[in-house]
């Protein structure tokens, strides 16, 4: 096979991840809404939903991670992971509080929780390393590409169709399912060497350059705050609740795009740079989104949105993936998971009682402030370099 051409696995869990996303997309861009017009819920419980069910995914990806070191496959993992998510969509669509969708995105995000470290390990393990930025920037592309498909599914249908909110959370079931059936029967994987148990086994040590990396990224996280609020926030401007879905669909047209071009620049060049260019970005548009009143405004910032995410998404994983030694793969994408899940709830809380209780402006200033102290830490971190397997 020719070297420039990406592996079968890493096609079919971009195919998976598209169609995963076209069903979760088609419920997140009207959630917040569902949540606060029809189930009562405060702009502090939509954050602190969203914030709690990234926190379990989070510390979920770290043991999983780590355990997917030691499977002979990892694979188990990955496809329970997303049919747990397929499940609990039918749930949302059943809620009659806000607890409901709570404890449905707890599922989800558990879900979320037990495949993205092993997937993301698995499209390591295929890939050779030259070539790890343009395979995690396809990932994220097809991944996008679905958040594109499902926010325009959700907007004909509520406003082509006339249909309920709930009966488009029904309708989300279905290609979450096909994901699951296709991941069972296609999905290939050279088994593993069984590992020695956690009590015999010597620790593998993660380098100092690891953890630096991991600090700048985690901060970076802190101000990377639940999309809920931009969506919540151009609602409270006077965007109609059936535009939203195409909003969000906008943002991701960029990111499904450019994310494998910028994944695969990030494979010729510094990966701090584009860290350092995203971030400042993120922070640019932040600081814009208070004074934005239209929906023309909303779709141009929403746009500009997805470039922070395009010049980063695939570079953070490649740069991760290049920093530490093949048998700790999944435990160091475990730790890059854990702890950005950590800081994005602290973001969120932090977020949305500024958002509650002193202003728009406030909670996104300092989101924004928090950006571009993270983008500076970037530079003090140290190149990767490319680490040997050991003997």
């Amino acid at each position: 096979m020719s070297n420039n051409k990406l592996r079968p696995q890493v096609i079919l869990l971009g195919l998976v991840s598209l169609l995963n996303d076209s069903a979760s997309e088609m419920i997140y861009p009207i959630l917040p809404v569902f949540l606060t017009m029809t189930l009562g819920a405060t702009p502090f419980d939509v954050g602190m939903i969203e914030g709690l069910a990234d926190a379990v995914a989070s510390i979920l990806k770290y043991f999983a991670g780590s355990w997917s070191d030691r499977l002979t496959r990892r694979r188990p993992l990955i496809s329970s992971g997303y049919a747990l998510a397929a499940g609990s969509r039918a749930l949302i669509a059943a809620a009659v509080a806000w607890p409901w969708v709570l404890t449905a995105r707890l599922i989800d995000r558990t879900g979320k929780g037990i495949r993205s470290a092993p997937r993301d390990a698995l499209i390591s393990d295929v890939t050779p390393v030259e070539q790890r930025g343009k395979a995690y920037g396809f990932h994220r592309a097809l991944d996008h590409t679905g958040a594109i498909i499902g926010p325009l599914m959700a907007m004909a249908l509520l406003q082509g169709f006339h249909l309920q909110m709930r009966t488009v959370f029904y309708i989300a079931v279905i290609p979450g399912f096909i994901a699951v059936i296709l991941l069972l029967t296609l999905l290939k994987e050279d088994p593993k060497p069984p590992k020695e148990s956690t009590t015999t086994a010597p620790a593998v040590p993660l380098p100092a350059r690891f953890w630096a990396a991991l600090g700048a990224i985690s901060l970076f996280s802190l101000a990377n705050s639940s999309d809920a609020f931009l969506l919540l926030q151009a609602s409270a401007a006077g965007v109609s609740t059936a535009m939203l879905p195409l909003l969000w669909a906008a943002h991701h047209v960029i990111k499904a795009l450019f994310s494998t071009r910028a994944g695969a620049l990030s494979d010729r060049m510094d990966r701090r740079t584009l860290l350092v260019i995203g971030w400042l970005v993120y922070a640019a548009i932040y600081f814009a989104f208070p004074i934005a009143h239209s929906m023309r405004s909303f779709f141009i910032l929403f746009i500009l949105y997805a470039i922070p995410f395009t010049l980063t998404e695939g570079a953070e994983r490649a740069w991760i993936s290049t920093m530490v030694p093949p048998e700790a793969r999944g435990k160091s994408f475990g730790l890059y998971y854990l702890a950005t899940g950590i800081f994005v709830l602290a973001g969120t809380l932090i977020f949305g009682l500024l958002y509650e209780r002193v202003s728009h402006a406030a909670a996104f200033s300092t989101g924004a402030a928090i950006a571009v102290v993270a983008a500076l830490s970037v530079l003090f971190t140290p190149a990767a370099r490319i680490p040997r397997p050991i003997e």
